[in-house]
């Protein structure tokens, strides 16, 4: 995946991992914020991994 394709789906699991924590939230399932609070890590982590290439690619293009 390039960077951008990293940043998107990191964002759209973030976005989705808020929404499951919410769904726990409002019905007292445990089981769904933790799933929904890995799944916000899991897009945080891609956002940062594209954000990385995004640097990497910098520098290259620079040399």
């Amino acid at each position: 995946m390039d960077s951008t394709a990293d940043k998107v789906s990191g964002k759209a699991n973030e976005i989705a991992g808020k929404a499951r924590q919410g769904v726990g939230e409002a019905t007292d399932d445990e089981s769904m914020k933790a799933k929904g609070a890995a799944q916000e890590a899991k897009g945080d982590a891609q956002q940062a991994k594209g954000e990385a290439k995004e640097q990497v690619k910098k520098v290259v293009d620079k040399a």
